[in-house]
């Protein structure tokens, strides 16, 4: 199949001022439909052509790098818009209660998430994520990606530069607070949990 540019669930004005429709127009419709445009051109006609996204993260994991970053960056921008939104919600009952276990508070939590945002060398993807019926972050380096791993991503904030650096130059701590304490989509998170399985790609 070819995998498609999957809609914005939102306007690109949405997350102003945090991340601006400027910053959306280069980040979606140009990064991410490149990573999706060359996915599909290294999978047309081949055995991986008719897998869903997921297995072809999977299978070509160590064997093909190429496609294995191009895959596994669509994926990672897909559910990095879904983690999110204009209006953040809250987290669940079973969520908060997690949260209060693993990190104390939620404000803890965004904490955590900010100081290995801001302390994650180079370009990557700072995680939140249900292992083992606990909640932990984790860091994935370049284009490296939770969707084929063990565990259950709930949330990812994106630390490429590409995706602060018209707005916020090169701090990113302030990018880091602006996203984390205004544009998390708990609500997502929440949906994560209770579905138990990692999130797929649409289509």
């Amino acid at each position: 199949m070819a995998f498609d540019l999957i809609p914005l669930p939102y306007a690109d004005t949405a997350l102003a001022p945090a991340i601006s429709a400027e910053t959306l127009s280069y980040h979606y419709g140009k990064h991410h439909k490149a990573y999706i445009d060359k996915t599909n051109a290294a999978i047309e006609g081949g055995e991986l052509a008719d897998k869903s996204l997921e297995e072809v993260i999977a299978a070509v994991r160590g064997k093909n790098q190429g496609l294995f970053n191009n895959a596994a960056q669509s994926w990672n921008h897909g559910f990095y818009w879904h983690s999110l939104a204009a209006d953040t919600g809250n987290p669940s009952d079973e969520l908060a209660s997690m949260i209060d276990d693993a990190f104390g508070s939620l404000d803890k939590l965004k904490d955590e998430l900010k100081a290995r945002g801001a302390g994650h060398f180079a370009s990557g993807w700072v995680w939140l994520v249900e292992k083992g019926g606990k909640l932990e972050i984790a860091e994935t380096h370049d284009g490296d990606t939770l969707a084929d791993q063990d565990g259950n991503p709930l949330l990812t904030v994106d630390v490429w530069e590409h995706a602060y650096y018209l707005d916020h130059q090169n701090a990113r701590p302030a990018y880091l607070d602006a996203v984390i304490d205004t544009k998390l989509n708990w609500s997502f998170a929440s949906e994560n949990l209770a579905r138990g399985t990692t999130w797929k790609y649409p289509g």
